[in-house]
């Protein structure tokens, strides 16, 4: 589903079915009574196997590109690992929105350039928050600029402009919220994302202000993804939870290992069908040594050791 690839300079000149994809993306925030859920990968593997689930669309999350990397998370550090992964991930049989940070620069002009590059490696859209990793938030004037110059540069690609107030914006989260929200918007915004937000009644009345669909990120002790769609929200992230439960799954398991118990959480997917998430080519290999593992997955033997 990737796009065709895009460019200041070539916009004028692609196609229009070029812009299918970008098309079904946006339509994803409209369809339907139940909001859209986004799952975020971190990795070629985790977003094939949320897409085999029946997911259309994959975010990546910046919190698993960055701790893969051994980076900090929000501090723009992570530019070159954020655009290779969205390379490897843009031919992906999935609608693909890439978390992006604040666009990893305060120039206006460099975030429309990686923004090109992200749609010409295959994304459809990009989250920019106004985050910062000092604890404080962005001038709203900046971070409006950024949204714009995105939307000047590739229109087609739908900017969700997430705003940290219920994070760090203190005692005036919620007027503050609407206030940068309202920025982005007239900026060219064609989403709004508040993570942090979980009270329903705050959720309710801040839909009702916005022109764009409101994204909110889950939490587990929020509401659930039906609850939000009653309260009006049209997109529902998951940013670094999958990550995180990954992280917590792998950790249990070689606990209980070491300490002679049988891991609770299972042991996944095989590894045939992890090797089938490359492709034909990659799943006909044969792990280095002398073919007994191989001999015991043939015979649906225990393949945990590879």
């Amino acid at each position: 589903m990737a796009p065709a690839a895009v460019t200041p300079d070539a916009l004028a000149t692609t196609p229009a079915a070029a812009f299918a994809p970008f098309a079904a993306f946006a339509d994803l925030h409209r369809a339907g009574a139940s909001p859209f859920l986004i799952p975020n990968a971190w990795d070629h593997a985790s977003a094939s196997v949320l897409a085999a689930q029946g997911f259309p669309a994959i975010g990546t999350t910046s919190l698993g590109v960055a701790a893969a990397a051994g980076l900090p998370d929000g501090a723009g550090a992570t530019r070159a690992e954020t655009l290779l992964l969205a390379r490897r991930l843009g031919p992906g049989p999935y609608l693909l929105s890439v978390d992006a940070e604040s666009g990893f620069s305060d120039d206006p002009d460099e975030v429309a350039g990686l923004a090109c590059e992200l749609a010409d490696a295959g994304a459809v859209g990009i989250n920019l928050e106004d985050g910062r990793h000092d604890g404080t938030l962005a001038p709203v004037a900046l971070h409006a600029a950024k949204v714009a110059a995105v939307k000047a540069a590739v229109p087609d690609l739908f900017v969700n402009a997430r705003t940290d107030t219920y994070w760090l914006g203190g005692g005036r989260a919620g007027e503050e919220t609407a206030h940068r929200l309202h920025a982005y918007e007239q900026a060219g915004a064609d989403g709004v994302f508040v993570p942090g937000l979980a009270d329903p009644a705050v959720i309710a009345a801040l839909v009702k202000r916005l022109a764009t669909p409101l994204n909110i990120l889950y939490t587990p002790s929020g509401p659930t993804v039906p609850q939000l769609g009653d309260l009006g929200v049209r997109r529902v992230s998951l940013g670094s939870l999958l990550f995180r439960t990954a992280l917590g799954a792998a950790t249990e398991a070689a606990a209980d290992i070491r300490a002679g118990r049988r891991p609770v959480a299972g042991q996944g997917p095989t590894y045939a069908q992890v090797q089938a998430l490359s492709g034909p080519a990659h799943a006909a290999r044969r792990p280095p040594g002398n073919g007994a593992a191989a001999t015991d997955t043939a015979a649906g033997g225990n393949d945990a050791g590879r």
